[in-house]
């Protein structure tokens, strides 16, 4: 499951670049990061849940992980957990085994995961729905709770709890008998179909409907936009997992984290002696339990203690860490106003790469375009803006009318207004450019596409 739009981590993610496709912890977005987890493992190609504006970011993210074969399914609209999930089945196959996996999780110990995987298969396989349940290490508050018979052994579930309160948390790890709710599940696609059915008809009515009139195209599978959009909006454990009697909890103690806001990050990041977590070009000067991202500048602390700072290309967050829930507020401020930054950074990923708008005017605009290997710009013109591209390294091949070209390292070409063109990267390398645009409108909406491979036209 990699919908969602990532609002809590703020500057990194964006609408259109949510903290599933980042590199928060490591080298590997955290969708790649899921993926690898399974490694060793007797698994399928996997099927991908995400918003359709996403596509591109997750087929890239399977290409580059060797997952060629991954089915894509595109949401419409978000309706929550209970029909992503059925989709998901549908498209799997009622006899499939599924385990269903949040794409932002981080689990640290991929051996103890594997095993509680493999534990979970043997319960599913007997038709039960599988929860896995966290082993608690802290009265945290931010997380469900799941009671269970035992947390040392696959046990019937009790009940599941809400979030509570800091009392109330606290003795739910007193007591011994409670998990954390990972919202990580493993069960026979037909078994879950069946409970979805007995529990809220309507939406497996729903859901088998958008499938049977789904479109295909390369890897993405789209459900019929005007049945789901109709699908009631439930999550799997309200929807099934409180009021099946086949649900069991698997105990997991893998360090598991679900990376809700910086804090958590903090929380499960190597720290140097004072506490600090810092990525990137940072001068700490009595600084004490700060998290600070600093991004592509120099950032230098003094006397700060719990705070957060993340710097991007195009805004600067500073909170205290005891405040970071609030960012959420922050976002929709910036989208009530109408400014772009709740939406994406200033780098925006396309399904050809991706560009850099590095200085922009009244009537002019620089951009820094990288074009994959092997990819390809749709056949456009513009009715405003003209183009001068300046190859920087590698190849282009260049349409502008009736024209094709080659265009090296260091040589340039340029667009008039309203003229057909096509950029293209015919090597094996990708291709670097500088873009010059310039005219009296310079918006992203000013593409008149003809030819497009991409399905945008």
């Amino acid at each position: 499951m990699a919908g969602g739009t990532g609002s809590r981590l703020w500057p990194a993610s964006r609408q259109l670049m949510p903290k599933q496709f980042l590199s928060l912890l490591g080298e590997q977005s955290m969708l790649a990061e899921t993926l690898s987890r399974l490694e060793g493992m007797d698994c399928s190609d996997p099927v991908i849940i995400c918003n359709e504006e996403h596509r591109f970011l997750a087929a890239e993210t399977m290409r580059k992980c060797g997952q060629g074969n991954a089915r894509i399914i595109l949401e419409p609209v978000g309706r929550n957990t209970a029909p992503a999930i059925a989709l998901a089945a549908l498209a799997a196959g009622e006899d499939s085994l599924l385990l269903v996996l949040a794409a932002d999780h981080v689990i640290k110990d991929h051996d103890v995961f594997q095993c509680a995987v493999t534990a979970a298969a043997e319960s599913a396989k007997a038709n039960s729905l599988v929860a896995f349940g966290v082993v608690p290490r802290s009265a945290h508050t931010g997380y469900g709770y799941i009671k269970a018979e035992s947390i040392h052994k696959p046990s019937t579930i009790e009940r599941f709890v809400e979030k509570p309160d800091a009392e109330t948390a606290a003795s739910y790890l007193a007591s011994g008998e409670y998990f954390w709710n990972s919202g990580m599940f493993m069960f026979r696609a037909q078994a879950y179909l069946e409970e979805l059915g007995r529990y809220r008809p309507e939406i497996l009515e729903s859901c088998r409907m958008a499938m049977a009139d789904a479109s295909k195209e390369m890897c993405f599978i789209r459900p019929e936009a005007d049945t789901f959009s109709a699908c009631a909006e439930d999550s799997i454990d309200y929807a099934v997992m409180e009021n099946t009697d086949k649900a069991v909890v698997v105990p997991m103690d893998a360090q598991w984290s679900d990376v809700g806001c910086w804090a958590s990050i903090w929380e499960i990041s190597e720290k140097d002696d004072r506490g600090n977590v810092v990525r990137g070009d940072v001068i700490g000067w009595n600084s004490r339990n700060c998290y600070v991202d600093a991004g592509e500048r120099l950032v230098a602390t003094v006397g700060l203690e719990n705070i957060v700072i993340v710097q991007s290309k195009d805004a600067l967050l500073v909170a205290h860490r005891d405040s970071v829930q609030d960012i959420k507020k922050v976002v929709t401020h910036l989208q009530d106003k109408g400014r772009s930054e709740y939406l994406h950074d200033r780098e925006v990923y396309r399904p050809w790469g991706k560009y850099d708008s590095i200085d922009f005017g009244e009537r002019d605009q620089v951009k820094r375009i990288t074009v994959n290997p092997g990819a390809k710009l749709s056949v456009q013109m513009h009715h405003h803006r003209a183009e001068h591209w300046i190859v920087v390294s590698g190849t282009a091949r260049v349409t502008v009318g009736d024209r094709v070209s080659l265009i090296s390292e260091n040589e340039s070409t340029y667009i008039p207004i309203g003229v057909v063109h096509c950029l293209e990267n015919p090597g094996q390398i990708p291709l670097e450019m500088i873009e010059v645009q310039t005219g009296s409108y310079l918006g992203e909406d000013d593409i008149v596409r003809f030819e497009d491979q991409y399905g945008r036209t």
